[in-house]
């Protein structure tokens, strides 16, 4: 950020500080989207990502106290974001809950400005008379819910939320080495995912 973009950030967190509530309102407005988008595609359930998005700006209005400006305000919001998404993931495999909703279902739900979109290539080259490229796009969104936890966090941050290297591993509290390895990881799984479902989609057509 510049030095005037620190300034103003600066008075926008001192009048939350003050509990200014068209602040928080403001605050709201300005993240509710991205928020929601990341905590659905981490979580996979709209229904509980609706119910962490809010929990998020809850926990955002009590501890704006303790924000010291060491990083960007919208870095350390979707840290609080990830760290309930990794408290929700843990209570929900203890429950076992069931299914999660195909992550390709974001796309009709949340606004396009919400995240930069997971892109064909970024994940696998094919020839496009393959399949058409909203076909590909949403075989490459369920593939991602099945990119394990771990991996899945660092990548939907870069790739989707198109966050550098040195902002993810202040969201996570990686070291930035680990955080690049995660995303190498992360895209080796997720290509192979779409490559297994590339191929089973072609075998049921050539089937059918």
């Amino acid at each position: 950020m510049t030095s005037d973009d620190e300034t103003e950030e600066a008075r926008f967190v001192a009048r939350l500080v003050a509990r200014d509530e068209s602040a928080f309102n403001e605050l709201v407005v300005a993240y509710e989207r991205r928020v929601f988008a990341l905590v659905f595609r981490m979580i996979g359930r709209r229904e509980e990502a609706e119910d962490l998005a809010q929990e998020v700006f809850v926990q955002v209005f009590k501890a704006i106290d303790q924000f010291r400006g060491e990083s960007k305000l919208s870095t350390w919001i979707f840290r609080i974001a990830v760290n309930l998404c990794k408290n929700k993931a843990k209570y929900l495999s203890r429950r076992k809950v069931g299914e999660q909703e195909d992550v390709h279902e974001i796309a009709d739900r949340v606004d396009g400005d919400a995240g930069k979109g997971v892109t064909v290539s970024g994940a696998i080259n094919r020839p496009d008379e393959i399949l058409e490229g909203m076909q590909l796009e949403r075989i490459v969104k369920r593939a991602i819910e099945q990119v394990d936890a771990d991996f899945r966090e660092v990548l939907i941050l870069r790739d989707v939320e198109d966050m550098s290297y040195d902002e993810i591993a202040e969201v996570t509290g990686l070291p930035e080495g680990t955080v690049k390895s995660r995303i190498f990881r992360a895209r080796a799984q997720l290509r192979a995912l779409v490559e297994k479902a590339l191929g089973d989609k072609l075998r049921n057509e050539k089937k059918a």
